[in-house]
């Protein structure tokens, strides 16, 4: 088989299921047959071209799967082996990733490669460069399901919590609480903060806080944000504050509410002008710290993320709310990017047999719990 199923761009709110050629690895890379993957907000963004990309490419960038082949150099993995990559694929030997900026691979955000620069994870089967530093193998207690968030949604919103240098005892306020959103409110939790706000306007989301660990919900219908956290905080603010939205109002929010001397976190991916009023900033006197942060990866990152899973330190699965086999790309597109049905995350799968099977498992899972 020279040819594979795959989801491409095809320009301005378009994409279209495309039969492309099957990748074949050269040295040092691999090709994983995909298992499961997801739909993205940044995929979002893509499509609706807010976010440049060549028409053509597969689209897509959390990618679980089982290898498929191996180039040579990699000899430490087998095929059929079940692994995760990153959404961000380091080479791990440039200036920026000897630096420890490992997302910022080759620079300008080049360790983010899937649906960016190369073809993604929206496909039957994913090529993965420099697969020795990215290829995590997938605990045999855990499920796909179980990891599926780990190659950009976890790691992305916990990378919030730890960017905001969140210490224990803090005050953290969350501003939108999607699915980075809620694993940034799991990262404060986890980083030990005290008091955690969390902020969103739909009600099922805020539910949602509550169980990721949020202490207090706010929504921004019914109360004055920047007022409400401001009296929860005795006029002084929160240590941190993390944006995990990337809109104008919600940046802008969260500056505000950030005390003098402490930190904005933010994980957003911004589409238009950004500004910071000047009153915000304390005129530029306020001391605080401003810091942006593109998700996290490499094979020990998905390691240390699939560790707290397997040990019951953190349950991801109410996060996919929905499942969609490749064919139904569209239907899936459309739910996830609306905001409709109540969704939160959307699991992709290779045909509908394994996405149906998927939701029966879900059920039965839901169903013991009550």
């Amino acid at each position: 088989m020279n040819t594979m199923k795959a989801v491409v761009f095809d320009g301005v709110n378009r994409i279209g299921i495309r039969e492309v050629p099957k990748p074949v690895p050269g040295v040092g890379e691999a090709v994983i047959r995909i298992t499961a993957t997801t739909i993205c907000g940044t995929d979002v963004h893509i499509v609706r071209g807010e976010y440049p990309v060549k028409p053509g490419l597969t689209l897509g960038h959390e990618p679980v799967g089982v290898i498929d082949a191996l180039g040579p150099g990699l000899d430490e993995y087998a095929l059929g082996q079940r692994v995760i990559v990153g959404a961000i694929t380091p080479c791990g030997q440039c200036f920026y990733c000897l630096n420890g900026s490992h997302s910022q691979c080759h620079g300008g955000i080049g360790g983010w490669r899937f649906g960016n620069t190369i073809n993604g994870a929206w496909a039957e089967y994913l090529l993965v460069p420099d697969a020795r530093a990215n290829l995590a193998a997938i605990p045999d207690t855990l499920r796909d399901e179980d990891v599926l968030l780990c190659p950009d949604i976890f790691s992305t919103g916990l990378s919030g919590a730890e960017s905001g240098n969140i210490r224990v005892g803090d005050t953290v306020a969350v501003f939108a609480q999607g699915p980075i959103g809620l694993c940034s409110t799991l990262g404060a939790r986890l980083k030990g903060a005290a008091l955690i706000i969390g902020i969103d306007s739909i009600p099922q989301r805020l539910t949602m806080a509550r169980r990721f660990g949020a202490n207090v919900t706010l929504n921004p219908n019914e109360v004055d944000v920047v007022e409400a956290i401001k009296q929860l905080t005795g006029g002084r603010g929160v240590d941190v504050a993390i944006e995990a939205l990337g809109k104008q109002e919600t940046f802008e929010n969260a500056l505000r509410v950030t005390r003098p001397g402490g930190t904005l976190s933010s994980l957003g991916v911004y589409s238009g002008k950004l500004v910071a009023p000047l009153d915000a900033l304390f005129a530029g006197l306020g001391d605080q710290r401003i810091v942006t942060t593109l998700c996290p990866g490499g094979k020990e990152r998905m390691r240390r993320l699939m560790s707290m899973i397997e040990n019951g330190r953190v349950d991801l699965s109410p996060l996919i709310t929905h499942r969609f086999a490749l064919d139904d790309i569209e239907q899936a597109y459309d739910v996830f990017s609306h905001q409709s049905d109540g969704v939160l995350k959307v699991a992709l799968f290779p045909d509908r047999a394994t996405a149906n099977a998927s939701k029966a498992s879900a059920l039965e899972t839901v169903a013991a719990t009550f």
